[in-house]
């Protein structure tokens, strides 16, 4: 049903295979940066607007590709889907991020809780096989969910946060109430990831943003433990009979690298934090391929500090895995995601030092 696969560079460093370069993509490489996306979510009149209409979202999600020699494309949606979908009422007010109208903090709310109905993620699953078709073979398409523990901090908290409050509350004072939502999130995203997968999805991506605001052993509990579980639950092929490589990305997860080495996915996503030399070496045995991770901000200076970042980055994983069989592959992209006010022609230069340099890493 889809179009053979061009460029299977990302594929196969996901995979531990050798690659003639390193791959690279962007986390929200479909957003705010680029001048296109924003006339296009003008039209939209919304971010759901935006998200929920599929052409539209098959629209923003390719308009990356037309700028940049990137490697893979990845679903434009938002990481809050799934409890939208469990009735809890997802808007965006302008300039004020994502809120929910029925936040989970009672007893009776956390009873209420149920794997929704995926039929009511219909737009996205829609949306994944309209890319995939418009991608043409061209690269892979990635589909992604936020982990348990994060979109249990947005059900609670009813919001963006500060300090975390409600939803630390809950973890301390009620975990019996804090595990249960964790349990409906993990049975929920892997549903949702399965069905993206059968959509067409070659890879997908759980997004644990805020992992590393939990202490150490409530990290392992509340966060580790349920991320495992939606591992456990995802189909290994896709609907074409290949393999979809799982990524796992904790932002401020450093500290436990070890841990989610452990972890049942083939690559492990890195902020900017941890220096890539060393979580190769962590990681060594573990057959998981690296992603990551320059600091987004490097992305405000100019391009040829842009370009040495990159290439300090690169040097830092050293070289990869070059002969037959497998061994330590990395994918290159940030260590969160791009900001809204990243210059255009500075990804350009990024892409273009990463290709470059990866290249000549490889013939060293």
């Amino acid at each position: 049903m889809f179009a053979p696969l061009q460029n299977d560079t990302f594929l196969r460093a996901c995979r531990r295979q050798a690659t003639d370069y390193t791959p690279l993509w962007l986390m929200r490489q479909a957003g705010r940066y680029l001048p296109e996306y924003v006339a296009t979510r003008a039209k939209a009149g919304s971010f759901m607007g935006l998200a929920t209409n599929v052409d539209y979202a098959t629209e923003v999600t390719l308009q990356p590709l037309a700028r940049y020699p990137l490697d893979a494309a990845i679903l434009f949606s938002d990481i809050l889907t799934v409890p939208d979908a469990m009735g809890l009422g997802l808007s965006f007010a302008q300039g004020e991020g994502p809120r929910f109208d029925a936040p989970v903090r009672s007893e009776a709310a956390v009873a209420r809780l149920a794997v929704p109905d995926m039929e009511r993620l219909r737009y996205v699953f829609d949306a994944v096989a309209s890319i995939r078709r418009a991608l043409a073979g061209r690269v892979p398409l990635i589909g992604f969910s936020g982990s348990p523990w994060t979109l249990a901090c947005y059900m609670v908290e009813g919001q963006g946060s500060d300090d975390y409050r409600r939803v630390k509350t809950m973890l301390y004072a009620r975990p019996d109430l804090m595990h249960r939502i964790l349990a409906v999130n993990a049975d929920a995203v892997a549903a949702y990831l399965n069905a993206q997968i059968d959509a067409g999805a070659q890879a997908v991506m759980v997004f644990d943003s805020w992992g590393g605001v939990l202490a150490d052993g409530a990290f392992q509990a509340f966060s580790l433990a349920y991320t495992a579980r939606v591992l456990a639950q995802l189909q290994r092929t896709g609907p074409d009979g290949q393999d979809v490589p799982r990524i796992v990305f904790t932002k401020g997860g450093g500290p436990w690298l070890a841990a989610m080495a452990d972890l049942d996915c083939e690559v492990l996503g890195l902020d900017w934090t941890v220096d890539l030399g060393a979580a190769r070496a962590c990681v060594d045995g573990a057959d998981k391929a690296l992603q990551g991770n320059l600091d987004p901000a490097v992305l405000f200076a100019p391009p040829a500090v842009v370009q040495a970042e990159a290439r300090r980055v690169l040097d830092r994983f050293g070289t990869p895995h070059t002969g037959a069989g497998s061994g330590p592959t990395h994918i290159f992209n940030l260590g969160h995601g791009i900001s809204q006010y990243t210059p255009p022609d500075h990804v350009a230069a990024l892409v273009e030092a990463v290709h470059g340099h990866s290249r000549k890493l490889r013939q060293a």
